[in-house]
């Protein structure tokens, strides 16, 4: 009857182990089954194998090196759920987690049953430990009512019993794991959506970075919290946010980039560091404590780098506690430093376009393009940058901040910033100095560039481009922009604000020059009545003198003839008067309304060639004037404008060298040079040499006005063109002409 019996316990014991086994797989699964009900049902399938026993299960934590007395879970005789039976420091249950075996009571020497289960009957106890992958998870107790030793079938069954046991704590542990690393990472995600919608939200840049602060100090439990940003020219770590229990502003505010700290180290390494103890070597060499008044012995420091590489400061926690910060502790705070740069990046393009916006209103355009240019390097991390101007087939060089010279051209065709232009998109290049679309290989060699990154100037879609801007990296230098759309995003906003520089310069330029026209229309019509009522006037006058002498003449016939002094001032002064009648004339012509016709240039100055009185020593050269179009303009306003140039040239060289008149098309302009080679004007005066009460040179040819370079402006004004000057006060001087290109049926009085 008895082997009966054991046969029936043992079909028992293995079918529970099948719903054991069902039970484990089923552990987290929609919180139907629970660890605790798969242990209950291990240790009640444990008791149906031994007669008149009892068994318990407790959990251990391997990290913590102790049993968890709150798993406990039992069943059997003489066990009503409430007994003290924790393991002992030094009882068979620790002994069979160090050893990773089962220890047998009967087989330990010096070994007993821990009192309270001997209190309640039992005499033989068996401690088997709960491995997985070597790792302790618990361990189970079997006790005997009885004075015997395990069955071999008995210790064959109780090991299936344990490994189940082993993987159903193990699973358990896993899914709990995962469920705190899923709460944790939606947590996570929830704060990087805020930290997302701080940054949407354009707080002041501390107000966001103390926010990101204190975000990562309720994450990581860290007691202190700093943002040091680099000051790029000063190579210092400034404090610009401080959060946490420790509120106090840090002893040293600049800290230097090469100074014997952690933060500074982590700055210069560009890579994170977490300490366990600020105490141990080799930390406790380089940190110093931010007040002495706070004992920190953890810190966990990121660098802030952006995309392009570049350094903008520091972000870092500390706290009291040994081992504060954990691996995924720096994962996090990577991760918000990361939105801190993103921060810092949109805080700082901010401040430069509001600072463009202030100098658009206030600032000429080469003021404006040059600050551009250095904002550019400033915000991409470059080591220069260039804005040109497209004048016909050729890009000139017109703001930069090193390599280029401010006027220097490049050709559309076969220069990287002319396909950006052809292109009409961004333009990059990995290595400017191997590749042939960039002109100068021996300039790129020379400022040590490599990377390049150019946009188009257009002036919306349709628009026709009016130049490009690029910046170019330095082979030794960190930055590598345009790996990212922001970066090229970042140029093309720039160059924006570089179009509506021009835009708003072209419009200023018309606004003045239409001032300029309607001021001085209203005053040669009022001169024009002046001249003509003087003229009158000096007419009636001065213009009766040649009339009165020949009546004198004709009546003292004798007189005259015999005194020869007389008839020859009598002569003189008819001639004088004529003279100046004549020259009245012929200066108040230039006050009356001009005809605007189509004129060709061409000949406009080869009559003021030939009216100038041309010394042997001073010879003029014409190139490239034929093939121009015709213009607007007098044909006698436009000879007076050349003729007055040619002859402020004579002057400036003083009668000895050579002056060059050329031409050149702009769209809907005809440029012409006049060019000399004496000893040219100082750009201090260039503001200047127009007024009509400028006395730098004064007339030096009779019979002319002497308004000098007024004259030139205001003719020029009337005719609906403009001049402008060009000289370094050292290599000659070049006075630019614009006229407008004839249309059909033009023709028209100003």
């Amino acid at each position: 009857m008895s082997e009966q019996n054991a046969n029936s316990r043992l079909y028992d014991a293995l079918a529970s182990l099948n719903q054991i086994g069902a039970t484990v797989n089923q552990i987290g699964q929609d919180g139907r089954v629970s660890v605790d009900d798969t242990l209950k049902l291990i240790v009640a399938s444990a008791i149906q194998v031994l007669q008149g026993a009892s068994a318990v299960i407790y959990s251990y934590d391997d990290t913590q090196g102790e049993f968890i007395v709150t798993s406990r879970v039992t069943a059997g005789v003489n066990d009503n759920g409430e007994l003290s039976d924790e393991p002992r420091p030094y009882g068979l249950g620790f002994r069979a987690i160090k050893q990773r075996r089962r220890v047998l009571s009967y087989e330990e020497k010096g070994t007993n049953i821990h009192p309270a289960r001997a209190m309640a009957g039992a005499r033989v106890m068996g401690c088997f430990p709960l491995i997985v992958a070597d790792i302790p998870v618990g361990a189970l107790y079997v006790y005997l009512q009885d004075e015997r030793e395990f069955s071999q079938l008995e210790l064959l069954m109780l090991d299936n019993f344990v490994n189940q046991a082993a993987m159903a704590i193990y699973h358990a542990h896993n899914l709990e794991k995962m469920q705190r690393n899923l709460s944790r990472k939606e947590e996570e995600i929830k704060r990087m959506r805020r930290a997302g919608l701080l940054i949407s939200s354009r707080l002041r840049l501390e107000e966001t970075l103390e926010s990101i602060l204190q975000m990562a100090l309720e994450v990581t439990g860290a007691q202190y919290g700093i943002f040091r940003l680099l000051d790029q020219k000063a190579k210092t770590l400034n404090t610009r946010a401080v959060a946490g229990e420790y509120t106090a502003r840090p002893l040293i505010e600049s800290l230097p980039l090469d100074s014997n700290s952690v933060m500074a180290w982590v700055a210069r390494e560009r890579q994170s560091a977490c300490i366990a103890d600020l105490h141990a070597d080799p930390w406790s060499h380089i940190y110093y404590p931010l007040d002495s008044n706070m004992e920190m012995r953890s810190e966990l420091a990121v660098p802030l780098v952006g995309a392009t590489g570049r350094l903008e400061g520091v972000l870092n926690l500390e706290s009291p506690i040994v081992g504060a910060f954990s691996e995924e502790d720096s994962y996090l705070l990577q991760a918000l430093a990361t939105q801190a740069v993103i921060t810092i990046q949109e805080v700082r393009l901010l401040d430069a376009l509001e600072e463009i916006t202030h100098l658009l209103l206030t600032e000429p355009l080469q003021k404006v393009l040059i600050r551009l240019s250095a904002l550019a390097c400033d915000l991409l991390d470059a080591a220069t940058s260039a804005i040109w101007n497209l004048k016909g087939d050729v890009l000139e060089v017109a703001a930069e901040s090193g390599g280029y010279r401010h006027g220097e051209s490049i050709p559309v065709e076969g220069s990287l910033a002319g396909f950006a232009i052809l292109e009409r998109q961004p333009v990059v290049s990995e290595d400017v100095r191997t590749d042939k679309r960039f002109h100068r290989a021996d300039l790129a060699v020379d400022q040590d560039w490599s990377r390049a990154l150019i946009v188009p100037l257009l002036p919306g879609d349709k628009g026709e481009p009016l130049g490009a801007f690029g910046v170019y990296s330095s082979t030794s230098g960190a930055g590598h922009f345009a790996e990212s759309e922001w970066d090229k995003k970042v140029l093309v906003t720039l160059a924006d604000y570089a179009v509506l520089a021009y835009q708003n310069a072209a419009h200023q330029d018309a606004l003045r020059a239409a001032q300029e026209q309607r001021s001085v229309a209203e005053t040669f019509a009022a001169v024009g009545d002046i001249a003509s009522n003087l003229l009158h006037h000096l007419n009636n006058k001065v213009g009766t003198i040649p009339v009165r002498i020949q009546g004198i003449e004709d009546k003292l016939q004798d007189v005259l003839s015999a005194n020869p002094y007389l008839a020859h001032n009598l002569d003189e002064i008819e001639h004088c008067a004529t003279d100046a009648m004549e020259s009245v004339r012929e200066s108040l012509s230039h006050l009356r309304p001009i005809k605007r016709e189509p004129v060709l240039v061409v000949s406009r100055v080869l009559e003021a060639i030939s009216l100038v009185k041309m010394p042997p020593t001073a010879e003029v050269k014409i190139n490239q004037l034929d093939h121009l179009p015709v213009v607007m303009a007098g044909e006698r306003t436009l000879t007076l404008v050349f003729t007055n140039l040619i002859e402020n040239a004579l002057d400036a060289m003083n009668g000895k060298g050579v002056i060059t008149i050329s031409g050149s098309v702009d769209k809907d302009w005809v440029e012409v040079k006049v060019s000399d080679n004496g000893p040219g004007i100082p750009p201090e005066l260039h503001e200047h040499i127009f007024d009509l009460n400028y006395s730098g040179r004064g007339a030096s040819r009779p019979g002319k006005l002497g308004f000098g370079l007024w004259w030139v402006k205001t003719l020029m004004t009337r005719l609906e063109g403009n001049v402008s000057i060009q000289s370094d006060g050292v290599h000659g001087t070049t006075f630019v002409l614009r006229l407008p290109i004839a249309k059909p049926n033009g023709g028209e009085k100003v």
